[in-house]
């Protein structure tokens, strides 16, 4: 337990060093996520139809190195700086480099099989093997860092203001720094960028984790399983299966995913081809950033009153109803659409803010279920989940592409394609938000109340256990 009988007390530094664990991640994550597609397409010229079939023949795999990871987190022995922190400095130098090796500018003169096979073999290797060996120990880590619900809830925020921090950096700075603008005032990918822009960032993702690694301490002791107890791989799917709370969080990030990453991938054809204004693209990205820092102070004050699920409903209806708009108005100057446009992103926000608390809170209503702590292996779950509504924005995102007649080596898009990006950049979103609403109103059970009684439960259960 972090070398020592005794940690320190949970404060300030345990929430900062979790806040640099998603900050690295999204070093690379939210790299991908919003411009790898674009690398794929503009710089190697691979068709978006053929980089939807890598984003969803990639979810196969990690359906295996997903839950894998997870069994290995909850089985192996703890080593001396605990369960779950080993793991981050283990894989920090890793899944940088992995990051760094798909964005080879160098690859745009190989041949097309050539350029795929590198393709495949890169991002498997970052996405699938890599990035899920840190990034299962780092989510399952909330749980342990402190077992209250408000520290809990005070992770979340802080470690989706790392989130926002990187996007801010990468969705600011990024556009600046990909496109240019030629004499005619069309968008141009400045291919040969791509790769100095992922090595800086790779490197500041291992300080990152470095930070997370050294600030950070596991608290919560979980009594190992007396071998005769423990549950085999089927009675752990089975409980897995039959519990609402984790099945229906699913649903929800399934159907975020969708929507945010949709967003993120879309806004770049958006603002490159249908507003023909990039600099717009870094103006939204630092407002998503600045609602997220914003809203971040009054999380834990608005849960604690009013409880993670009833917020969440609220703010993701609300996020669903702004792009629902936009796509029905079909505005065409984009200080008017980033304006409308904002009240989404608030939405969008604040739900981000909250999501891991409600994780963690769904980990103890495992254990309260089955007697067993599933930390990595609920998590694990979660993350192939948030892994299928990736791929399934990825795939989508390039089919459609594909579909409505998107030329990759054009300058300058048709009137028809151009409206259709600003259908699926705002339909998309609207549709994947309402459904979470949907879901979080009607499927998932751990309100308030429910919340508060969980906790309670564990808590006089390991009391009992000392």
């Amino acid at each position: 337990m972090n070398g020592s009988a005794s940690p320190r007390p949970f404060g300030l530094r345990d929430k900062l060093g979790y806040l640099f664990g998603d900050f690295g991640n999204d070093f690379t994550f939210i790299f991908a996520s919003s411009f790898l597609m674009v690398f794929y397409t503009k710089v190697l010229g691979i068709s978006g139809q053929t980089v939807g079939i890598l984003f969803l023949a990639a979810r196969f795999i990690d359906a295996v190195t997903d839950i894998t990871m997870g069994r290995i987190v909850d089985t192996v022995k703890p080593a001396k700086d605990g369960r779950f922190r080993p793991w981050i400095r283990r894989m920090a130098g890793p899944v940088a480099l992995a990051s760094f090796l798909m964005y080879q500018s160098g690859m745009a003169g190989a041949s097309m099989p050539l350029k795929i096979l590198y393709m495949y073999i890169t991002y498997i290797l970052w996405g699938s093997v890599f990035y899920t060996s840190i990034n299962i120990p780092y989510g399952s880590m909330a749980s342990v860092i402190s077992s209250e619900p408000a520290h809990r809830a005070s992770l979340s925020t802080f470690r989706s203001v790392g989130a926002s921090l990187a996007s801010m950096v990468i969705g600011v700075g990024g556009p600046l720094l990909v496109y240019s603008r030629d004499s005619q005032g069309n968008q141009i990918v400045e291919g040969g960028r791509f790769t100095v822009i992922a090595g800086v960032f790779s490197l500041l993702a291992i300080l990152c984790y470095a930070l997370c690694y050294f600030m950070t301490a596991e608290r919560v002791h979980i009594q190992p399983q007396k071998t005769e107890n423990k549950p085999g791989f089927n009675g752990i799917v089975q409980a897995l299966l039959s519990n609402r709370a984790l099945l229906a969080i699913i649903g929800a990030a399934i159907m975020l995913l969708l929507a945010q990453l949709m967003l993120s991938q879309m806004n770049n054809y958006l603002f490159m081809d249908y507003f023909k204004n990039t600099a717009a693209l870094s103006v939204v990205n630092m407002l998503s950033t600045a609602l997220t820092l914003a809203l971040s102070p009054f999380v834990v004050l608005l849960t604690g009153r009013f409880g993670k699920k009833e917020t969440g409903v609220l703010a993701t209806a609300v996020a669903g109803a702004a792009f629902l708009a936009l796509y029905l108005l079909r505005v065409t100057n984009p200080v008017a659409y980033i304006l409308l446009a904002s009240l989404g992103y608030l939405g969008l926000a604040y739900f981000n803010l909250i999501i891991w608390a409600n994780i963690t809170d769904v980990i103890d209503y495992q254990e309260v279920r089955t007697h067993n702590r599933d930390d990595g292996t609920v998590y694990a779950v979660y993350s192939f989940a948030r892994k299928v509504g990736q791929a399934l924005a990825g795939g989508l995102g390039g089919f459609a592409l594909t579909a409505i007649g998107y030329d990759e080596l054009a300058y300058a898009q048709t009137e028809t394609v151009n409206n259709a990006i600003y259908s699926i950049a705002t339909l998309v979103p609207a549709a994947g938000l309402l459904l979470v609403a949907v879901i979080l109103l009607f499927a998932y059970p751990l309100s308030k109340k429910a919340v508060e009684a969980n906790t309670a439960e564990l808590r006089r259960r390991h009391s009992e256990e000392l």
